[in-house]
């Protein structure tokens, strides 16, 4: 199935956004790329779309701030037009592992406002744009949580497993909240992924470590996890919402 609209992709441009952002394309959306450090990649993938014969544009917005998510969506109107589906997968982790003990205020503050602020905001704007309560055509939110969520990640990230659990609790409730008003809010929790996350944060050998752990030996991809944002997103799944999607490989 072929679907049509606008979509914005934060985080888009690497890992599992850039993978959504891409099926997004050949899925025949027009996409906003949103970025906060990864100029070069969103451009990148803009290129790519384009080549496709989508409309696709690149956008800085730093997602733990409200004053960028707001520009990121006027940035949208102006070039693509009425916003079809939201994917909030921007997010992070801190650096490393760490206990409860060793948590500090700013950081978690950090964690907390990317991770779970951020997609509360968005999806704000979200709502304002597509709800028929508003004058929009109803739409799609998908947020990308984790499977932390419901593992707790000890000694590990609780501070990002809380902020993720918080995602899915946000997801259900606006789910119901929105019913009536053409927009269907679901979400996935990813597991093990091969992203340039683990390395990122220092620890370059998890994934091949963890692996061999996993019911399925093996990690997943990002383009696994797309696939699922992209049925979500999609007509497909019209009469799903409320929904929350393991992308774990059965753990």
């Amino acid at each position: 199935m072929i679907a049509t609209g606008i979509m914005i992709v934060t985080g888009g441009s690497r890992g599992i956004g850039a993978a959504t952002v891409r099926a997004a394309g050949l899925a025949g959306y027009d996409v906003c790329v949103n970025y906060r450090s990864g100029a070069a990649q969103a451009q990148a993938l803009v290129e790519e779309l384009q080549a496709m014969g989508r409309r696709a544009i690149a956008v800085y917005a730093d997602m733990a701030n409200e004053a960028d998510i707001m520009q990121l969506f006027e940035a949208t109107d102006r070039a693509l037009g009425p916003l079809s589906v939201l994917v909030n997968n921007a997010g992070g982790v801190p650096s490393g592992r760490h206990r409860v003990d060793s948590i500090l205020a700013d950081e978690l503050d950090q964690v907390l406002r990317l991770n779970l602020g951020a997609v509360i905001l968005a999806s704000r704007e979200a709502v304002k744009r597509m709800s028929t309560a508003h004058g929009g055509s109803g739409g799609s939110i998908v947020n990308v949580s984790s499977a932390s969520a419901r593992l707790g990640a000890p000694s590990l990230w609780m501070d990002y497993a809380a902020a993720k659990g918080g995602v899915d609790t946000f997801t259900k409730g606006l789910a119901i909240e929105i019913a009536e008003e053409g927009i269907r809010v679901n979400g996935v929790r990813p597991g093990l992924i091969d992203t340039d996350m683990h390395a990122a944060t220092g620890m370059p050998d998890r994934v091949a470590r963890a692996a061999k752990h996993l019911p399925m030996k093996r990690a997943g991809t990002a383009e696994e996890v797309a696939e699922a944002v992209l049925w979500l997103a999609s007509p497909a799944a019209s009469y799903v919402s409320g929904a929350i999607i393991d992308v774990a490989g059965a753990r």
